[in-house]
């Protein structure tokens, strides 16, 4: 079979070694959890609760107001004993409720859907919706809404992406060991929303048991195929995955099912599965916790809205002086200030690298090496990007795709005069934004 990829990425050190054998544990309840009402792209979610109230495990807390929104629940049972600006890993600060656990985890009764293959899709999306899912990857875009393309263009093929590129994270890859015939139906009704008529499970090959066990999982499934990938970063990116895979090009400014593709992260598709069949609300989800200063790395089952520094002590707490505390992976996650941050939708990974390991170093001026253009997978240029953008030439930084890079990262792994490439595209989007 043929190992597919797709032109240009880089090879980092994949360093998965550290948790990657780890089986998932669940971690014990925390005391609270601060729940933001903003964990996805679009609109914050409206307040349902008053300080002092009791609430239990699933009780929707945050109401959706809109289409591009997702609800949230209550991660365990308790009182509300705070509502305010709470800090936040992505936004800086947001307005988050905080519950005090009560240690009872008292549930709100679920309704389980074990018969979901004679329910209508817009029966399935709806139970999609109210369970509060979006993209787990990183992203965070509504599920729901992903899963309504317009009526005039239609999905012919689900790409189900396990290519899990990122370097140190394994939760994707330990979800699809540990869970694959979860995953399987989760996919065939993420298919059967969309009415495709065929699903591809694209996966590395530094990953051979997860290709053998998810081509167990599927092998009576007749239009679900396992697809094996180049190990390469960043593999899973959305528009790479669907070149390499199915040689189709997403347009400029459009998005994948524009070629008649959706593309669903391993998690979210698990996340699909246990809200339709178990009747469960995205309360919780896998984070990889690892890196040199973490004592004892693990993949952790962790309940939305846990502290950072409650789920670094569930692996023992810091192993050597902390230098760089990362939300997801070294090439294209979110540092922090402090670990007094809650774990949200999103939250893909915990990151911790020793002091020793980090520095920050002064960029220099472009040489005009080119390295950057060669390892671009959306084919842009970096470098004449970056000196657009720092001399406040934004317009002119548009024409030349500014909008397209994907901020993966790879310009700057490879540049030789240390420039902080992706800083200044965000830079100069943020710019254009405000025009």
């Amino acid at each position: 079979m043929d190992v597919l990829t797709f032109k240009g990425g880089i090879h980092p050190r994949d360093e998965k070694v550290w948790t990657q054998d780890k089986v998932i544990r669940e971690m014990s309840l925390p005391g609270k959890v601060v729940i933001p009402l903003r964990q996805h792209i679009g609109a914050p979610c409206e307040l349902c609760v008053a300080k002092g109230d009791e609430v239990k495990t699933g009780q929707v807390i945050g109401k959706s107001p809109g289409y591009v929104c997702a609800n949230v629940h209550a991660t365990i049972s308790g009182k509300v004993i705070e509502i305010g600006q709470m800090p936040h890993p992505v936004l800086g600060s947001c307005l988050a409720i905080t519950i005090e656990s009560d240690n009872e985890n008292k549930w709100v009764e679920l309704e389980s859907h074990r018969d979901w293959e004679r329910f209508p899709k817009e029966k399935l999306r709806g139970i999609i919706k109210e369970a509060g899912i979006v993209g787990l990857g990183g992203a965070g875009f509504p599920t729901h809404v992903k899963l309504s393309p317009p009526e005039d263009k239609p999905i012919d093929t689900i790409i189900l992406n396990g290519a899990e590129c990122e370097p140190y994270l394994t939760a994707d890859q330990r979800i699809m060991i540990e869970r694959a015939k979860d995953i399987t139906v989760g996919l065939k009704i993420i298919m059967k929303v969309l009415e495709a008529k065929k699903a591809l499970i694209a996966i590395e090959i530094n990953k051979p048991s997860v290709l053998s066990l998810m081509a167990k999982a599927t092998k009576e499934e007749k239009n679900i195929k396992v697809i094996p990938l180049q190990t390469k970063y960043p593999q899973g990116g959305e528009k790479q995955l669907i070149k390499a895979v199915l040689s189709r090009e997403v347009p400029s400014g459009g998005l994948p099912l524009d070629v008649g593709v959706v593309v669903q992260n391993a998690a979210t598709t698990l996340a699909i599965m246990e809200a339709v069949i178990l009747g469960k609300p995205l309360i919780d989800r896998i984070v990889t916790v690892t890196g040199l200063a973490i004592k004892e790395p693990q993949n952790l089952r962790v309940r939305i809205g846990t502290l950072f520094q409650n789920v670094i002590d569930a692996c023992g707490g810091f192993d050597k002086e902390p230098g760089k505390i990362i939300m997801g992976g070294p090439m294209m996650g979110l540092s922090q200030k402090n670990t007094e941050v809650p774990v949200i939708k999103t939250t893909s990974g915990i990151l911790v690298l020793p002091k020793k390991e980090t520095r920050i170093s002064s960029h220099r001026d472009c040489i005009r090496c080119g390295r950057c253009i060669e390892v671009c997978p959306m084919r842009l240029m970096p470098n004449m990007l970056s000196i657009l953008v720092e001399r406040g030439r934004f317009n002119e930084a548009k024409d030349y795709h500014l909008l397209d890079c994907i901020e993966c990262g790879c310009c700057g792994y490879v540049c030789p005069s240390n420039r902080s490439l992706v800083h200044f595209i965000k830079l100069g989007k943020f710019k254009i934004s405000k025009k």
